[in-house]
C-alpha cells in the first residue's frame, strides 16, 4: 500500500536551509521556515521535511570519543545551534504546511521528539543514523504511523532488522528509502540500481529515494532514482544554492523542482502500458508493412499448390505468412495470377 497517494512524490527537506536563509535575510527563524515551505509549494513540491532534536539527546560530550573522530566540543556547538525549534515551533509550522495543502514531515533523532511530533505529524521518518538503533525504531513505531526507514550505510540485515522491529509493535505502512550517508555524495557513489535490489528484496514494500548528489543541470540523478522505481523522493531545498550553509550544495531549489516534475511527466508520457500489445496507433503500419501469402508464379485452376508456387510480399491484409501450411497442398479454385495476395476462398 502507498504511503503518499502520488507517484512521484516529492519531499523538500529544509531542516537545516531555513536557518541560514534567516541568517541572510536578518529575519526569524520560524518566518524562514515559512517563507521555505511557501516556495516548495509555488514549486510543485508535495511535502517537507525537517529535523526535530535536541543536541544534548543526540550527541555524547565524551571528548575522549569526539577526539577519536577528530572531532572537538564545537561539533556540539554547531549542533546546538541547529536544535532551535521546539514543539510550538514545529506545530506552528506544520499547521501552516496544512492551510496550504502541503505535507508536514519531520525526522526525529532523540525519543522526546518522537512523543510531540505525534499530536500533528502523520508520517514519520527514521533517519539512517538510526537504522540500527532498535529500542528507538520500536518507540516510533508505537505511535502506528506511516514510517519513511532511510538507510544508507546499511547491510540487508540491518535493513531486514529495522522492518522486524517495527512490525514487532505495529502494522503500519513502510517505505524503504536508499540513500548514501555521505555529504554531498558524489554521482559515481550514487548507486542507484541499488534501489532495483531493495525493490528484489523487500517486494512487498514502497521504496524511495533521499537525495544528497549535487543538483545536475538535467536533474538526472532523481529522475532515474523515479525510472528505476522510487516512488518517494526527498531532497534538500533551499531557496538559494549560493547560501554558504552546511547542505547548500547539494539542496535543489525551485528551478531544479520544476525540472525534475517536467521528466517525471516525460518519463510518465512513454512509460505507457505494461503488457504488450498492438496499439491502435499500429493498426495501419501493422497492415501495410507486413506481408501475406503470393503466387510466385501464374497458378491455374486445378492446379495443386506448392512451395514454390508462393512467396511472402506487402501488404499484409491477405493470408498471414503463418498459416503458409494451410495454402500448400490445397488445390486452386480459379485462375491465381502472379503477385496476387492469395486469400482462402480461391482454394479447395
Amino acid at each position: 500500500m502507498l504511503v503518499f497517494n502520488k507517484k512521484p512524490f516529492i519531499i523538500a527537506d529544509i531542516s537545516l536551509a531555513y536557518y541560514e536563509f534567516a541568517k541572510q535575510e536578518e529575519i526569524a527563524d520560524i518566518e524562514a521556515a515559512k517563507f521555505l515551505i511557501d516556495e516548495a509549494q509555488s514549486c510543485g513540491v508535495d511535502a517537507v521535511m525537517f529535523q526535530s532534536f535536541k543536541a544534548e539527546n543526540v550527541l555524547s560530550r565524551d571528548s575522549s570519543a569526539l577526539d577519536e573522530l577528530g572531532l572537538s566540543m564545537d561539533y556540539f556547538d554547531s549542533l546546538k545551534n541547529l536544535d532551535k525549534f521546539g514543539v510550538g515551533e514545529f506545530k506552528q509550522l506544520a499547521e501552516h504546511c496544512r492551510s496550504i495543502g502541503m505535507t508536514f514531515l519531520s525526522t526525529p533523532l532523540d525519543f522526546e521528539s518522537v512523543d510531540y511530533l505525534d499530536e500533528f505529524l502523520d508520517v514519520y521518518q527514521i533517519a539512517s543514523s538510526d537504522i540500527n538503533n532498535i529500542p528507538f525504531i520500536k518507540h516510533v513505531a508505537s505511535k502506528n504511523k506511516p514510517i519513511l526507514l532511510s538507510t544508507g550505510a546499511a547491510t540487508l540485515m540491518e535493513i531486514k532488522n529495522a522492518i522486524k522491529a517495527i512490525e514487532d509493535v505495529s502494522t503500519v505502512d513502510i517505505v524503504i528509502m536508499h540513500s548514501i550517508m555521505s555529504f554531498p555524495t558524489s554521482y559515481e557513489d550514487a548507486n542507484l540500481l541499488m534501489i532495483k535490489d531493495l525493490i528484489e528484496n523487500f517486494p512487498e514494500y514502497e521504496v524511495g529515494y533521499s537525495d544528497h548528489t549535487k543538483p545536475d543541470d538535467d536533474m538526472l540523478i532523481l529522475t532515474t532514482a523515479y525510472n528505476y522505481g522510487a516512488n518517494v523522493l526527498e531532497k534538500h531545498f533551499t531557496f538559494d544554492k549560493k547560501l554558504n550553509g552546511v547542505d547548500s550544495c547539494y539542496a535543489m531549489d525551485g528551478d531544479d523542482v520544476i525540472r525534475f516534475k517536467r521528466n517525471a511527466l516525460f518519463l510518465s508520457k512513454i512509460s505507457g502500458r505494461k503488457n504488450k500489445q498492438p496499439l491502435i496507433c499500429e493498426s495501419y503500419a501493422r497492415k501495410e508493412y507486413r506481408k501475406s501469402i503470393v503466387a510466385k508464379n501464374d497458378i491455374k485452376k486445378g492446379d495443386t499448390i506448392t512451395e514454390a508456387d508462393i512467396t511472402f510480399k506487402r501488404p499484409g491484409i491477405g493470408i498471414a505468412p503463418i498459416y503458409a501450411d494451410d495454402v500448400v497442398g490445397r488445390i486452386a479454385d480459379n485462375d491465381i495470377p502472379k503477385d496476387a495476395l492469395i486469400k482462402f476462398e480461391m482454394l479447395k
